[in-house]
């Protein structure tokens, strides 16, 4: 399994952006039962949960420091998970990172995942 995310960036704050995290190899078709999370790590700071989305999309968990601002979503025709960044602040600068549970849930804990992808950069300027 091969996951790559992209649309990282330089936002000012206030402003927003949407992560895409796209997937290839075989345990990642649609066929598979596998949630997707996003996670992020500042520099100087251990790698902490963002989002998650269960297989079928139908349950979704976000950490505190995010809900209400972000939102996780997935197509699975397109074998694409999103994060829609709204409200971005200073302390959201990070690099983000999408991962493919072990589970069809929406978990929180990174021991959970099983696949990394390379991660994308997002900078808030204040």
């Amino acid at each position: 399994v091969q996951l790559q995310a992209f649309g990282g960036g330089l936002v000012q704050a206030g402003g927003s952006l949407r992560l895409s995290c796209a997937a290839s190899g075989r345990a990642i078709r649609t066929s598979s039962n596998n949630g997707m999370g996003w996670f992020r790590q500042a520099p100087g700071k251990e790698r902490e949960f963002v989002a998650a989305i269960s297989w079928r999309g139908s349950s979704t968990s976000y950490a505190d420091y995010v809900k209400g601002r972000f939102t996780i979503s997935r197509d699975n025709a397109m074998n694409t998970v999103y994060l829609q960044m709204n409200s971005l602040k200073p302390e959201d600068t990070a690099v983000y990172y999408c991962a493919q549970s072990r589970y069809s849930g929406a978990g929180s804990e990174p021991q959970q995942y099983s696949y990394w992808g390379r991660g994308t950069q997002v900078t808030v300027s204040s």
